[in-house]
């Protein structure tokens, strides 16, 4: 018996001995890497992600294209951590004014109606809007639209030109919380065409088998009062600070050759603009 106990101590001892070796082993290495990700603040990034080749998602639902790529490359120089929130883009707005996020990194144009209520970077790209209906349209001016169903993008610039324009001679406009979904109804014959921003709706359409048979018609759309003077990065009121790092961190991709690889992946020409 005292045989019995006297292994059976031996036993429970090494056993002992075996678990405090495990708890000395755990305390780990992913402690020492912790401090460098706190160091990194995060600026919270609100994007409308329906507006290929600017804003969408890759197939397994990360956030890509070129407003994506410009976010991170800003964000490296300013030394933060871009951390995406999807809205709706009427939403877009009232969401920063919330607090929600910092900033939108997501094609907003600078409008002065815009103005009014946040403010905006130095712009980051430039390029127009136009008409897109069915090829063999016959297409004289504005009123030859008339009885066209149009779709736009609900809140958008080119919202504010149909309903300054195009219903006037007589079009009706219906607007839609994403761009893709008016593509879709224009597949599926609910509405004519749209008015889009000229490089979104050529890779987000008229090059896709849904767009064939549709294309451009009427001039450039490219009016002030409309469409503003440029994309930049829309921010609250007040917060000069990160307005200047931003400014700064534009010219600084500008010049270093950051923007124009971003730039080569999407398209072959100049998007900064005039």
């Amino acid at each position: 018996m005292q045989k019995l106990l006297w292994t059976m101590t031996l036993v429970a001892g090494a056993a002992l001995v075996g678990c405090g070796k495990k708890e000395e082993a755990a305390p780990a290495a992913p402690a020492a890497a912790a401090p460098a990700e706190a160091a990194m603040p995060e600026l919270k990034v609100a994007i409308d992600a329906s507006y290929e080749p600017f804003t969408y998602k890759t197939p397994d639902g990360k956030p890509t294209g070129f407003d994506v790529d410009i976010a991170e490359a800003l964000c490296a120089e300013i030394k933060r951590k871009c951390v995406y929130v999807e809205q709706v883009w009427d939403s877009m707005i009232p969401g920063l004014l919330a607090q929600k996020y910092d900033v939108i990194i997501s094609s907003m144009s600078i409008t002065e109606e815009r103005l009014q209520q946040v403010d905006f970077s130095d712009k980051y790209y430039n390029t127009p809007s136009r008409i897109v209906v069915k090829a063999d349209t016959a297409f004289t001016d504005l009123a030859s639209l008339k009885g066209k169903n149009i779709g736009v993008l609900k809140g958008s610039t080119q919202e504010k030109f149909a309903m300054g324009e195009l219903k006037a001679v007589g079009v009706n406009v219906v607007p839609y919380e994403a761009q893709d979904q008016v593509y879709l109804d224009i597949k599926s014959g609910r509405l004519d065409g749209t008015v889009a921003d000229s490089v979104e709706v050529t890779g987000g359409f008229l090059k896709k088998p849904e767009g064939q048979g549709y294309g451009f018609v009427g001039p450039v759309l490219n009016e002030p009062k409309y469409f503003g003077v440029g994309v930049g990065v829309a921010m609250r009121k007040g917060e000069d600070q990160l307005k200047q790092q931003i400014n700064d961190a534009i010219k600084a991709i500008r010049s270093n050759g950051t923007y124009d690889s971003v730039s080569k992946k999407y398209f072959d020409f100049d998007v900064y603009g005039g």
